[in-house]
């Protein structure tokens, strides 16, 4: 009878025992994304209770949009009075381009002038001067220099209206620019507005809401959290279980919220270090008498098939009692 007690045992231990490791020292896990503003403000409508379903966009507060929107209407007029800078710029360089050509006609038609006085006054020098009295000489003479001196005159004058265009062509690139950092105001406040309504990041669960209606918020002011369906276990190892332990391993589930379920899963990865190494303040084990304790090490260990929320609520936060397969 002790042989076969003693037998019963050895076939449980190899079938049932041997092969899995176990650890009641786990948890749901899942995503947690916190839900804050962009701008501050009062809250003028509260779209969400609590533990609420919401998808990916739907609005859960507006906050009174009113000053927001005053700035989208100073910006759009800003951007409106930068355009009619450009186009007043633009018509002036066209102007400015017409006096300048002028001013090269008239260089070109002092430079005829010029000549024709040069031309008149050399033919008055070489006449003998019974045919040509002293006055016309001198007076040919006074209009050739005269004539010399209205070309450089209008030269400088041309080179000063050719200088003014290349002044209203810069003017027009710095009307532009400001057209360009006017549209660019326009943009944010045009953004600021839009965050007057704070969205759901992703599809999920509402959960820790701390926002009421007519309250002031403030930028990055954590609003709700937001909880999605996809979750997974984090199983705290003994460092002595992990010998056998691999990636893809099967794993039974049982959640003690419901104790006649048993859920399927696999081993995802280990964590590459003991929960402790990454704690807030790891141990220092280099000072002091130092005392050998077992390391936990999470193991992640995700589902086999999707869970379905209808029918179980698995939140994070709950304990698991997970046995992974080993050999």
């Amino acid at each position: 009878m002790l042989v076969v007690l003693i037998a019963v045992t050895i076939f449980y231990y190899v079938k049932f025992v041997g092969p899995y490791e176990d650890t009641d020292d786990a948890f749901i896990e899942g995503y947690v994304t916190f839900v804050s503003p962009r701008v501050s403000g009062p809250v003028i409508k509260l779209l969400v209770t609590d533990n609420q379903l919401v998808k990916a966009g739907d609005v859960l507060v507006e906050i009174d949009p009113r000053d927001y929107q005053t700035i989208v209407d100073q910006a759009a007029a800003d951007l409106v009075t930068a355009k009619s800078r450009v186009q007043q710029a633009e018509a002036q360089v066209v102007v400015d381009q017409a006096k300048a050509e002028q001013q090269k006609a008239a260089v070109l038609a002092a430079e005829a002038t010029a000549k024709q006085a040069e031309a008149d006054r050399a033919r008055y020098e070489s006449v003998q001067s019974r045919a040509v009295s002293a006055t016309q000489i001198d007076l040919s003479k006074n209009q050739a220099t005269s004539s010399a001196a209205n070309v450089e005159v209008a030269r400088g004058q041309a080179k000063a209206a050719a200088a003014l265009v290349d002044f209203d062509r810069a003017e027009v690139e710095t009307a532009r620019a400001q057209v360009q950092q006017s549209q660019t105001r326009l943009e944010q406040a045009q953004l600021n507005l839009s965050y007057t309504q704070v969205v759901a990041p992703r599809d999920g669960r509402v959960t820790r809401r701390t926002v009421e209606q007519g309250a002031y918020l403030q930028t990055g002011q954590a609003l709700l959290a937001v909880v999605p369906d996809e979750i997974w276990v984090v199983a705290n190892f003994k460092e002595t279980q992990l010998e056998n332990m691999r990636p893809g391993q099967p794993v039974s589930i049982h959640v003690d919220a419901y104790p006649s379920r048993e859920f399927k899963g696999k081993v995802d990865s280990l964590q590459a270090g003991s929960g402790a190494r990454f704690s807030l303040l790891p141990p220092e084990n280099a000072v002091g008498n130092y005392v050998k304790v077992v390391q936990r090490v999470p193991v992640k260990i995700v589902f086999d098939e999707p869970i379905d929320s209808t029918n179980f609520d698995l939140a994070p936060g709950l304990s698991v009692e997970p046995k992974v397969r080993v050999k």
